[in-house]
């Protein structure tokens, strides 16, 4: 008969009091309290929410799972099809709201439902790379200052009136100059040390407390950690990839899909140091660029690039995932 050790290649460990640096998937005996505990993830799945109206990808998005808003994007490819459209998530269904005033993709947002930004992207044809932000108020958008530099397929997180923006494509190579915004005007912030576009963020991240990962970088993996002054290049994604999505925080984010290539729905959680691949992935195999909202355990994905001639309408909800030590006591 098999044992455990012959199995996993190690016999369950006998501890006087629980490790301190517990990986998913390892098994210990505390003999002190009798129990038998394992690290493993709470039951975490992503399951079909409403379609969109309209099909995008390369979107702005913002908000939370019940209540979310997904703005722009190109409707499909080819030709690229640019869109002003506006929706609004309350758990269930989208609803189209008012539209932007300028048509683009490849552009970023960050924010709420009702208090939103949307920057950036560019305009076909013509590939007309832009600045442009406009600002949301829940129910009309209007034009702002524009970024310092015009790009595209970059990445957004914060508020409506502490936000950032990061990295992206301003022409020839990725770009990896940071831009922080106070509601009214934009400054620089520190620069990425991995120039990148096609990334993913942390959208409820802060402008002092922000992680970015992915991309059309080398290597793909890179993630990196933001203090409100430099950023530091910290543990990588475990599959590399650019066009994914993201959303949580800078210690609790949240990785899906995009290109490896191929296309991947491959998931991941980060715990503020490290990540774990999750066993669970989208139902959908997709590139997710700028379609993220919410938080690690309570997550969105709208609309994407599945590889057909349209953008996808599909809407999926994350819930779960989060770590967790389960016991057994033994008698």
């Amino acid at each position: 008969m098999s044992d455990y050790y012959g199995l996993y290649g190690q016999k369950v460990q006998y501890l006087a009091s629980d490790p301190t640096d517990v990986q998913i998937g390892q098994v210990w005996y505390n003999s002190t309290s009798a129990v038998l505990k394992v690290r493993a993830f709470t039951a975490a799945s992503w399951a079909s929410g409403g379609n969109l109206n309209t099909g995008t990808d390369q979107q702005g998005s913002g908000g939370t799972q019940t209540s979310a808003i997904k703005f722009g994007g190109r409707s499909g490819d080819p030709p690229p099809r640019q869109t002003t459209a506006t929706e609004k998530y309350d758990g269930t269904s989208w609803t189209s709201v008012t539209s932007m005033g300028t048509a683009r993709y490849g552009l970023t947002g960050f924010g709420t439902q009702t208090a939103a930004i949307g920057a950036g992207g560019y305009i076909n044809p013509g590939f007309q790379i832009v600045s442009t932000v406009e600002s949301y108020n829940g129910s009309s958008w209007s034009p702002v200052t524009s970024m310092g530099t015009a790009r595209y397929r970059l990445t957004g997180l914060g508020t409506q009136t502490a936000g950032m923006v990061a990295g992206g494509n301003a022409g020839p190579g990725a770009q990896s100059a940071v831009e922080l915004y106070n509601g009214s005007s934009w400054t620089a912030g520190g620069s990425l040390n991995t120039a990148r576009s096609t990334l993913a963020s942390s959208g409820s991240g802060t402008q002092t407390a922000a992680i970015v990962f992915g991309g059309s970088s080398s290597p793909a993996a890179a993630t990196e950690s933001y203090n409100g002054t430099s950023w530091t290049t910290v543990n990588s994604l475990n599959t590399g990839r650019d066009n994914l999505g993201g959303a949580g925080t800078q210690t609790a984010a949240l990785a899906f899909g995009g290109n490896v290539p191929p296309r991947t729905g491959a998931t991941e959680l980060w715990n503020g140091t490290s990540w774990t691949s999750s066993p669970i992935g989208l139902n959908t195999v997709r590139s997710c660029l700028g379609s993220g909202a919410g938080t690690q355990t309570s997550a969105l994905c709208n609309g994407g690039n599945t590889g057909a001639p349209t953008s996808s309408t599909s809407t999926e909800e994350f819930t779960g995932a989060a770590t967790s030590t389960k016991t057994v006591t033994v008698t």
